[in-house]
């Protein structure tokens, strides 16, 4: 979907794989038994000044390989990562299914430093594109490397000095139309993403959550999110909160980060939110 009446020309939704897991990983108390099959999500925003890219899904190589699979993923608390059919690397495939490259993008931001969002970091070594964190939350993944692993970091995904980081404090416009908002809790220092992006139905643009809160019920019903880190679970509320008043504030639509039914197929694009 196209605009042009802001520093946003275009917002497309990716999706680089799916993770089936306990749906007590979204929403904090409920039974464990009960499994989602939720989408591994990611955007490339066109701003007027180039494409954006936030959040860079899987590392491939820790899925595929035996013994990095068994390292990173297949003692961690019922997760299991699943791959598209097709193609030779999620994001690579993404971005050539839309005429771009890794030397094309202006700028990426990573949410956070879980292995479902940061494992296509590995792509942008030696480049000179500005990767935006929040200061905190690079500091949680450079730290205790056991903590961090056993809260599903994978250091190897972000762990590399030419890796061109940005870090910023708190809430930054890091691209003309794109404000990173600090949620911390989900990690020490996750961020959401605000994308100005006026649609014809009054809304003023996105509000994208990312794992702030992984599924409409956690915004309709301020159900605490089953994953948090150094915080307590009704701690996660204050981000679900401060998002649901900055999208009142800016009349804008929030975007759970990983719901099943909200957050589109590539295919479908950005038009689903909006029906």
């Amino acid at each position: 979907m196209a605009n042009t009446s802001s520093g946003v020309k275009q917002i497309i939704m990716l999706t680089l794989g799916w993770e089936e897991l306990p749906k007590a990983w979204s929403i904090h108390g409920i039974d464990q038994s009960e499994r989602l099959v939720e989408p591994v999500p990611a955007l490339l925003v066109e701003t007027i000044d180039g494409w954006v890219l936030l959040d860079t899904g899987f590392n491939k190589a820790l899925i595929e390989d035996g013994a990095l699979f068994d390292r990173f993923h297949s003692k961690f608390h019922q997760i299991l990562p699943i791959l598209p059919a097709y193609g030779t690397d999620p994001l690579l495939d993404a971005l050539d299914r839309h005429g771009l490259s890794v030397d094309r993008l202006l700028a990426v931001a990573v949410s956070h430093l879980h292995n479902d969002h940061a494992g296509g970091l590995r792509h942008f070594g030696g480049s000179d594109t500005p990767v935006y964190i929040q200061s905190k939350e690079l500091e949680f993944g450079l730290g205790d490397i056991a903590k961090a692993q056993g809260h599903g970091l994978a250091r190897v995904d972000y762990d590399d000095p030419r890796l061109n980081f940005k870090k910023i404090s708190g809430d930054v416009e890091i691209a003309p139309g794109i404000r990173a908002i600090s949620t911390p809790g989900h990690t020490p220092g996750h961020q959401s993403f605000m994308v100005d992006f006026p649609q014809a139905n009054g809304a003023n643009g996105f509000i994208f959550a990312f794992d702030a809160g992984d599924l409409k019920e956690n915004f309709e019903s301020e159900l605490a999110i089953g994953g948090f880190i150094d915080v307590e679970a009704s701690d996660t509320l204050d981000q679900i909160r401060k998002l649901k008043s900055l999208a009142r504030e800016k009349q804008m639509v929030i975007v759970p980060g990983h719901d099943p039914t909200i957050w589109p197929t590539i295919e479908e694009g950005l038009s689903r939110i909006l029906k």
